[in-house]
C-alpha cells in the first residue's frame, strides 16, 4: 500500500451508545408514527432478488420536481456525497493538477484526494473563519487547480459566503467548482438555480441532513456533459432499491421535513444565544447549518468535551482538525429538549469546582 494512505488514519465516529447524540448533524426527529407505517408499507413493493434501477430514474424525476434541480442540468447519485467527491477527484487523477478547498473545513475532500493519489492543497480561512478571497485566487492562479470545493455553508464552522465570493471563485477557476450544499434546508442561499447554466459549476447535496441520514444519498447537478463523463466511473447499481424507494416516499411527503427544518433553524437561533449568554464560553460562530461551532477558554476543550461526555451528552472536539480551531467544539441543533439537557450540562461543565 502507498504509504500516503497507510499514514491516514481512518475516519473516525464516536460511540455513542447510552449519550444524548449530538455529534454528527443528524436530523433528531425520526418519521411521525403515521407517516412510519405508510413508509413501511412502500417498501413492501420492491423485488430485493432483482437489482436496482440503475439510472434510479423514478428517484430522479421526484428529486428533479422537489428539489427544483434546474430543467437543463444533468444529474447524477450517490452513495452520500462521499462516493460523489470520490467520483469528481478519480476523474482528475493523474492530470497532474490539484484539489483545493478552504480549511478548516469538510475533511473528506483531502482524505479522498490522498488516498487517490491526487496532490491537495488547503487555503486557511480567516481567523473570523470568513473564506479569505485573496489568498484562494492567489492558490488559484498558482496551481491551476482541476478541482476547487467549497461548502456553501461551511462544515464545522456553520458559515455562509457571500454568494458574490463564491461567483468570483467559480468565474476565477479554471477547472471545475463543486459547491457543496450539504446544510441547504437551512441555509439562506443555493446556487442549485444556476446548476446546469454556469459553465464550471457543480452542485452537490445530500438528504442526509434533511432527515434521511440512513439512506445515504447524495446527488450532482450541473452541465449534462459533465454529467455524461462523470456518470462512467459511477459504480453499477450504486444507489440501491431500499434508497431508492425511502428517499421518494420521504420527498412524497416534504412538507414534514421542511417542518422539521424550520424548528432547527428556529432551535438554532435560540441555542446560539443562549450559547452566547453563558460565561466560559468565549466566542459562538454564526451558522447556516444545523450546529453550531463555538469556542470555550484556551486549553479547556478537550476537558469541556470530557466534562460533557460524562454527563451523558456526545459532541464533537474539533480543536485538533486545524490551529484556527483550537478550543472549538460543534454542537448538532437537536430537539428542544435535547438543547436544554446540553445547555445544563455545559453550563454545569464550565462552572468553576
Amino acid at each position: 500500500m502507498r504509504p500516503e494512505v497507510l499514514a491516514q488514519p481512518a475516519y473516525a465516529v464516536a460511540d455513542a451508545t447510552g449519550l444524548l447524540k449530538l455529534d454528527a448533524m443528524e436530523n433528531p426527529w425520526p418519521w411521525p408514527g403515521e407517516l412510519e407505517a405508510a413508509w413501511l408499507e412502500a417498501l413492501s413493493e420492491p423485488e430485493l432478488n432483482r437489482y436496482p434501477d440503475a439510472a434510479a430514474r423514478d428517484l430522479a424525476a421526484r428529486v428533479r420536481a422537489v428539489e427544483a434541480v434546474p430543467e437543463g442540468a444533468g444529474l447524477m447519485f450517490g452513495n452520500g456525497s462521499d462516493e460523489l467527491i470520490q467520483i469528481l477527484i478519480q476523474a482528475v487523477a493523474g492530470s497532474g493538477r490539484p484539489v483545493i478547498a478552504p480549511e478548516p473545513g469538510f475533511v473528506m475532500y483531502g482524505v479522498l484526494a490522498r488516498a487517490l493519489g491526487v496532490p491537495f492543497r488547503g487555503v486557511s480561512l480567516r481567523p473570523d473563519f470568513s473564506l479569505d478571497l485573496e489568498a484562494l485566487l492567489a492558490a488559484i492562479r498558482e496551481e491551476q487547480p482541476a478541482i476547487v470545493f467549497l461548502a456553501h455553508p461551511n462544515n464545522p464552522t456553520g458559515r455562509l459566503e457571500d454568494p458574490a465570493t463564491v461567483q468570483a471563485v467559480i468565474e476565477a477557476n479554471p477547472g471545475i467548482t463543486v459547491v457543496d450544499e450539504a446544510y441547504a434546508p437551512f441555509a439562506g442561499h443555493s446556487f442549485m438555480p444556476r446548476a446546469g447554466s454556469t459553465a464550471g459549476l457543480l452542485v452537490m447535496r445530500t438528504v442526509s441532513k434533511l432527515g434521511l441520514a440512513g439512506t445515504r444519498l447524495g446527488y450532482l447537478a450541473a452541465e449534462p456533459a459533465w454529467i455524461d463523463a462523470l456518470d462512467r466511473l459511477r459504480l453499477p447499481y450504486n444507489i440501491n432499491t431500499l434508497t431508492q424507494r425511502s428517499v421518494r416516499f420521504a420527498l412524497d411527503h416534504r412538507d414534514v421535513l421542511d417542518g422539521q427544518a424550520r424548528a432547527i433553524v428556529a432551535e438554532r437561533e435560540r441555542l446560539l444565544q443562549a450559547l452566547e449568554a453563558l460565561g466560559g464560553v468565549t466566542s459562538v460562530v454564526p451558522s447556516q447549518a444545523n450546529f453550531v461551532l463555538f469556542r470555550v477558554h484556551e486549553g479547556q476543550g478537550p476537558a469541556v468535551f470530557a466534562g460533557l461526555r460524562e454527563r451523558g451528552v456526545l459532541i464533537k472536539d474539533v480543536g485538533r482538525a486545524h490551529p484556527l480551531l483550537a478550543d472549538h467544539l460543534r454542537v448538532t441543533v437537536g430537539r428542544p429538549e435535547d438543547n436544554d439537557r446540553f445547555l445544563e450540562a455545559l453550563e454545569a461543565t464550565l462552572a468553576p469546582s
